[in-house]
């Protein structure tokens, strides 16, 4: 790996927990409880190596509809995964982000995430982005209502809405757009994830489950990224 030419941000579609579970034999809460061992070591991984933002895609828009035991355990792993965890985010130095339409969640549990976020809103050595009820769609959506809310009022005339105002109305406003994102379990689609924001984006697909992606998977992943040429629609 060259450290050098390490990507500055890394968005991952963490795919894989229900398989991984299924080939063991266990319910697909073990799997989910597996994924964010491997979170936490890809964090760490991607701190170590000079990453300075990591987006995850975590619970989508989709995601209500699936059944309601499992979306009951994924809002209680989001709750206890906070609270085991966010000393240890603040002791490392890790931003902590919880994106997406959150309003949609348990008073309690957006209580918890805007704490975890005022409590590590100064760190600096790495950004980690939580994508929570996120759809990338829904995000353009609410990105042109707040441009449109903002103007009423005005002279009422149209006027032009440039990719710059659009960005800046985004959940990820302030972060530079990924450079690399990661898919693991194979699957061939980005799944309504950063729609606008991986135009440019290399990516990286693994038959790697989540669950199994750790810190060597990550190198490998980077390395590929390095062996590739950025040419954004240039010679």
């Amino acid at each position: 790996m060259d450290p050098k030419r390490v990507p500055q941000h890394i968005a991952v579609i963490m795919d894989g927990n229900g398989r991984w579970a299924k080939k063991r034999f266990l319910p697909r809460a073990a799997g989910h409880k597996e994924g964010v061992v491997s979170l936490k070591v890809v964090l760490k991984a991607c701190a170590e190596v000079g990453v300075k933002y990591l987006t995850v895609y975590a619970f989508s828009t989709e995601n209500w509809s699936r059944p309601q035991a499992e979306v009951d355990f994924l809002m209680n792993l989001f709750s206890l995964s906070i609270d085991r965890e966010i000393n240890e985010l603040i002791e490392s130095g890790v931003k902590l982000q919880f994106l997406g339409r959150i309003d949609k969640f348990s008073d309690q549990l957006q209580a918890k995430m805007k704490d975890a976020m005022e409590k590590t809103a100064s760190n600096k050595r790495i950004t980690l982005s939580v994508m929570v009820n996120y759809g990338g769609r829904a995000e353009i959506v609410d990105a042109v209502a707040g441009i449109i809310k903002e103007n009423q009022g005005g002279a009422g005339s149209r006027r032009e809405i440039t990719e710059e105002e659009i960005t800046e109305h985004l959940y990820t406003k302030g972060m530079p757009d990924p450079d690399l994102l990661i898919r693991t379990a194979s699957e061939m689609r980005v799944s309504n994830f950063l729609l606008w924001q991986i135009a440019y984006a290399e990516i990286y697909v693994t038959e790697i489950l989540w669950p199994d992606f750790r810190k060597d998977q990550l190198a490998a992943a980077i390395e590929a990224y390095q062996k590739r040429e950025r040419r954004f629609g240039k010679v």
